[in-house]
């Protein structure tokens, strides 16, 4: 989680919200990313999509069974259908988003629903201060 952090304030510094996001299997970075929807002019360029997007790559294929998200905020609803998509096997995230987050927050997507054909595990509150901080900073600031 240290790592998404960091990830985050990457995106702080290019004028994103700092999300960060990266995908882990056997114990290895295969994919990472921020939020960059701003930048890239890409409203699916949140973080958690552009780490599955770079673990997709790196492995040649669009399922990443076995993977471990780690993203600094609980993933909202277009990155949890992603997440699904992808047979993540487990979600790890920092801090509660109580307006969108589909992990239970605002949505009971992740863990997945038992309409889905693919379980995922979740877990959240991992870091979750730091996160959180780093996000009202961030906001109160651009007020």
């Amino acid at each position: 989680m240290r790592r998404a952090l960091a990830l985050a304030h990457e995106a702080q510094v290019h004028g994103e919200v700092p999300v960060g996001a990266l995908v882990v299997a056997d114990g290895a970075i295969i994919g990472e990313g921020w939020n960059r929807p701003i930048g890239s002019n890409d409203p699916t360029a949140h973080a958690e999509i552009v780490a599955l997007r770079a673990a997709s790559m790196a492995i040649g294929n669009y399922r990443l069974p076995g993977t471990t998200l780690y993203v600094t905020l609980e993933p909202c609803p277009m990155c949890a259908g992603a997440i699904v998509h992808a047979r993540v096997q487990r979600v790890v995230y920092a801090a509660t988003d109580p307006r969108a987050g589909a992990a239970g927050s605002r949505f009971d997507l992740l863990p997945s629903d038992e309409r889905f054909n693919h379980y995922t595990c979740c877990e959240g509150g991992v870091l979750a201060e730091e996160s959180s901080t780093m996000l009202k900073d961030f906001f109160r600031q651009r007020r």
